[in-house]
């Protein structure tokens, strides 16, 4: 049935490795059947039905659920911006918002920021090889984007202030900043 876990395959959430039984005890926490509700989300232009607990964190909803794995779980506390996703155009932590809080909202994972995958977020990133273990990356990307929208050609003391709670346990920050302003350059994404 869509919507349910199936613990026999492989789980797309960290807790999958080394710790495959913690793995089902935190989903079937959110999802034992007792308290099951449809909503409605409307994610990267596609309206999904989803069948799961009103308290699931939305973060789950994407990954395990609707398998876009592109978000990812960094603290499971919304304090690293790992799991940045964009509900109404505003940079939300997935993992700290349950999805009955986003039903009806329109919500952008980095799978949905560009059909094409170019957006110039993205081509800046490569531009100025901002990964290194890339596992921040797509938070990164997306708060970076939800301060393009906002402010087009931001200054450094904002750039700083948007990305502040968006943790790269690498240390890429100056990479990242250069790939924003780059992104904010008419052009710039080249």
């Amino acid at each position: 049935m869509p919507g349910e876990f199936n613990f026999s395959a492989e789980p797309s959430h960290p807790f999958s490795f080394p710790f495959p039984a913690l793995s089902a005890t935190m989903m079937g926490f959110f999802n034992n059947g007792a308290h099951m509700a449809d909503f409605i989300l409307r994610v990267n232009g596609s309206e999904r039905k989803v069948r799961v607990s009103p308290e699931t964190p939305l973060l789950w909803v994407l990954r395990d659920t609707l398998q876009l794995t592109g978000t990812k779980f960094g603290c499971g506390a919304g304090l690293c911006g790992a799991c940045t996703v964009h509900v109404e155009g505003e940079s939300t932590r997935s993992c700290s918002i349950p999805v009955s809080q986003v039903a009806g909202k329109t919500v952008t994972t980095i799978e949905g920021l560009a059909s094409n995958g170019q957006h110039p977020l993205q081509a800046a990133w490569i531009a100025e090889e901002v990964p290194q273990c890339g596992y921040c990356q797509s938070g990164q990307i997306m708060a970076a984007a939800a301060l393009l929208a906002k402010t087009a050609n931001p200054t450094e003391d904002q750039i700083a202030t948007a990305m502040s709670g968006n943790l790269c346990r690498c240390g890429t920050y100056d990479r990242i900043r250069r790939a924003i302003k780059r992104a904010a350059q008419p052009g710039g994404a080249r």
